[in-house]
């Protein structure tokens, strides 16, 4: 069956169509920003991976991990500038400590993992801006070969001449192009975090010789930030957070190893730049990935803040009452700036 002639694609294109033109008409009216006044006391923490040119040529790394290619992102930085006030993670433990007030229509910048891409492309733009952000380091994959899971199985999928899959489930997925090959990427990417953290290592492990891929020495390396870079960037005013060791779904471990991972990058971080680390990140950052007892850990470990990826803004109150399981609102490459500007309005929060 063709594209053209498959109904669910169909209502698919045009639902996609119809919600982009929305998104158009609501970001040039300005009817987003209505009410603005109404929400002049609430924290916006916008939350990133990657910031990559899309579409180059013999890409296989995890396509989705990207969140904006740079003209995007540096558009996205404009509309921060104009319609919030940036603030520094800094700032935010000292309104908390009491000893400052944090302006209307605070935003905070975020990235997660430590990526390369986040000091050749995203830096300058916040230089540009005199931005603060907090990148949050998951500390065994800087300046090493140890690769994330994910961008190991889009290279394996990239490179594999296999057609098909079995998946943990015990049933196989084929594709016969290289889309439905990228889905099928992303759907076995997506069934890890569905596994205990032991039986999910073990198909990570076993994925390039089941699909008979060979990973090329030092290739993850070159994705990922180096402590020199990120020192130039800390003089500069960004600041760096932890993100755990080996990015753990910190729920499906033993509160011991979850213990281990959210003081270890702590520890590295400020044995490498000299200085207390603040925040945190929970990886995943869902609802079911930071109970309580997870979030007492973060607590304990010395950390003053934590950011999950639970949707939507936060206003003041709410990050006052548990400063341990503070809102993000994560960026896709699929936003545009219209959708942007949905995205960091404040009744988005009532979107989840």
């Amino acid at each position: 069956m063709t594209s053209s002639s498959n109904p669910t694609k169909k209502i698919k294109t045009i639902r996609s169509a119809f919600v982009n033109q929305l998104f158009n008409f609501v970001h040039k009216t300005g009817i987003i920003r209505w009410g603005r006044r109404f929400s002049a006391n609430t924290l916006t923490v916008i939350n990133y991976h990657r910031v990559e040119e899309l579409n180059q040529p013999g890409f296989d790394s995890f396509l989705p991990n990207i969140s904006a290619d740079p003209t995007t992102f540096a558009q996205q930085m404009d509309y921060v500038a104009r319609w919030f006030n940036v603030v520094s993670q800094k700032e935010i433990v000292k309104w908390l400590e009491g000893k400052g007030k944090l302006p209307p229509h605070a935003a905070l910048i975020t990235f997660d993992d430590g990526y390369l891409d986040n000091y050749t492309h995203a830096y300058p733009i916040l230089r540009q801006h005199n931005f603060p952000a907090v990148i949050f380091l998951t500390t065994e994959h800087i300046a090493t070969d140890v690769h994330f899971y994910w961008d190991m199985a889009a290279y394996c999928f990239f490179h594999t001449k296999h057609d098909h899959i079995l998946f943990p489930n015990g049933k196989e997925q084929a594709w016969s192009n290289p889309t439905e090959r990228e889905q099928v990427c992303k759907t076995w990417i997506e069934s890890m975090k569905n596994l205990p953290d032991d039986e999910k290592q073990i198909w990570v492990n076993r994925l390039p010789e089941q699909i008979e891929v060979t990973l090329p020495l030092n290739y993850f390396r070159n994705l990922m930030l180096n402590w020199d870079q990120i020192r130039e960037m800390q003089m500069a005013g960004i600041e760096f957070g932890g993100h755990t060791m080996h990015h753990p779904i910190l729920s499906r471990i033993s509160l011991q190893q979850a213990q281990d991972e959210i003081e270890g990058s702590k520890t590295r971080i400020e044995k490498e730049l000299g200085e207390p680390v603040l925040g945190f990140a929970y990886p995943n950052g869902m609802s079911d990935d930071l109970n309580l007892q997870i979030q007492n850990l973060v607590k304990q470990a010395g950390y003053q803040v934590a950011f999950t990826l639970k949707n939507g803004p936060s206003p003041f109150h709410e990050v006052r009452s548990n400063p341990y399981a503070i809102r993000r609102i994560f960026i896709s490459h699929r936003h545009t700036l219209p959708r942007f500007s949905v995205e960091v309005c404040w009744f988005n929060r009532f979107r989840g």
